[in-house]
């Protein structure tokens, strides 16, 4: 059974690729079509199965089985300009795609629910060119972060509802900078690559004293992560391609959510959520190898992060109309969780705003919902910024510069009922 779900594993993460993460830190907030559209804000309504992310206690008002799937296709374009207003760079990589799949049951005639889902709650890739000026700090970086979470619900009494559940967790790192200034005419790069499990928590209530008023609280634990791998290294020519193993522990935040639903008719329901992220435990890493390397790198090499806790506002609203229709809108103020002193490009994080509309209906046997999401960053300077690492010798270099960030995504969800 280990073996069979390591290999399962595997499998997803390849069908979760690596992508530029849109909220605070490393953050994915999107875990839905229709949560999207009202800014996520739906840990108080979560009256789909995607609740298994939202807040899991709301498993218990879907009767029956639902199965329901999504693809996030979105656009990212990150932009730095150098110190003086000189040049502007773009990253590698501007589209990526984000599955997630849900399936929830309620037995007939009983207060529990069972639930199951695959999705990515974290994640990033970046990639910057050679030439920016920073690339003794950084020049690609990417975290695939995948969550297995079996859920289970209870409905106490007419007004409460509980849920949670462990989770199995998959997280995969890759760091990349130059040595030197330069990339040419010789080749020099050091890499990082590491992977490993961990176990987490999810809990989630959802507390409804009326018919027009609910209340809804999540918390997922932190994950701490053994990361094993290899670092490659290449200096030439006094050093040639070189890989040791190594390994690095990691810990993701504890995030937790508070949420308020009114619902003036039943027409409306408008939501506000407060999201919070923990990234102060996300301060540093030591890259360890098995082996010394050649000199002038390091055997253990230490990454400065101290990033800070954060939050993301979300608003929503949604119509429902008749035949099952409703349309909804959203908005998402997320905080910058990367501070000026250590600031890393492979986040390029900074104070952003959402903005979503969808459309949707929900029938008796299935349901869809497609929402459009743009995102943007207004500038960010950094100055007085160290490298987060320095694996061979300081090249003198920083990320002190301005980052701006636009965003387009359509996300559609779809959902059967049995």
């Amino acid at each position: 059974m280990k073996r069979f779900i390591s290999k399962l594993a595997v499998v997803l993460t390849c069908t979760f690729p690596a992508f530029a993460a849109h909220a605070n830190g490393l953050r994915v907030l999107s875990e839905d079509g229709f949560a999207s559209a009202r800014g996520d804000a739906f840990a108080a309504t979560a009256d789909n199965s995607s609740a298994i992310y939202y807040n899991p206690a709301g498993l218990t008002q879907i009767e029956g089985t639902e199965l329901r799937g999504g693809i996030y296709g979105i656009y990212l374009d990150p932009t730095y300009i150098s110190p003086g207003n000189s040049d502007t760079y773009r990253v590698g990589k501007h589209y990526a795609f984000i599955p997630q799949l849900y399936f929830s049951h309620t037995l007939t005639n009983q207060a529990v629910s069972f639930g199951l889902g695959v999705y990515a709650p974290f994640g990033g890739s970046i990639s910057w060119p050679q030439n920016t000026g920073f690339r003794a700090v950084a020049t690609h970086g990417s975290t695939t972060y995948l969550r297995i979470a079996p859920t289970i619900a209870f409905q106490l009494g007419d007004h409460l509802s509980i849920g949670g559940g462990l989770s199995a967790n998959h997280a995969r790192v890759e760091l990349q900078q130059g040595l030197t200034r330069f990339a040419t005419p010789f080749a020099n790069d050091f890499r990082f690559t590491g992977s490993g499990w961990a176990v987490g928590g999810d809990f989630g209530a959802l507390l409804k004293p009326w018919d027009f008023l609910s209340f809804g609280v999540t918390m997922r634990t932190a994950t701490s992560f053994n990361l094993k791998g290899e670092t490659a290294l290449i200096d030439q020519p006094f050093i040639q391609s070189t890989a040791t193993q190594a390994r690095a522990n990691a810990q993701f935040p504890l995030t937790a959510t508070f949420a308020v639903s009114y619902r003036p008719t039943e027409k409306w329901n408008l939501e506000f959520d407060a999201d919070y992220a923990e990234w102060s435990d996300f301060n540093k890493l030591v890259i360890a190898q098995q082996k010394a390397p050649p000199f002038p790198v390091q055997q253990n090499v230490p990454v400065k992060l101290y990033w800070q806790d954060s939050w993301n506002y979300e608003f929503g609203v949604t119509r429902y109309f008749d035949n099952g229709w409703h349309a909804s809108g959203g908005y998402v103020f997320s905080e910058n969780s990367v501070p000026n002193s250590y600031y890393t490009p492979l986040a390029a994080d900074m104070d952003r705003h959402f903005f979503s509309v969808g459309v949707g209906r929900t029938g008796k046997t299935f349901d869809f919902d497609v929402t459009y999401q743009l995102g943007y960053g207004p500038s960010h300077t950094v100055t007085g910024s160290l490298p987060s690492a320095t694996p061979g010798f300081f090249a003198g270099q920083n990320a002190n510069g301005t980052y701006k960030f636009i965003s387009h995504a359509i996300f559609v969800s779809a959902g059967v009922h049995f």
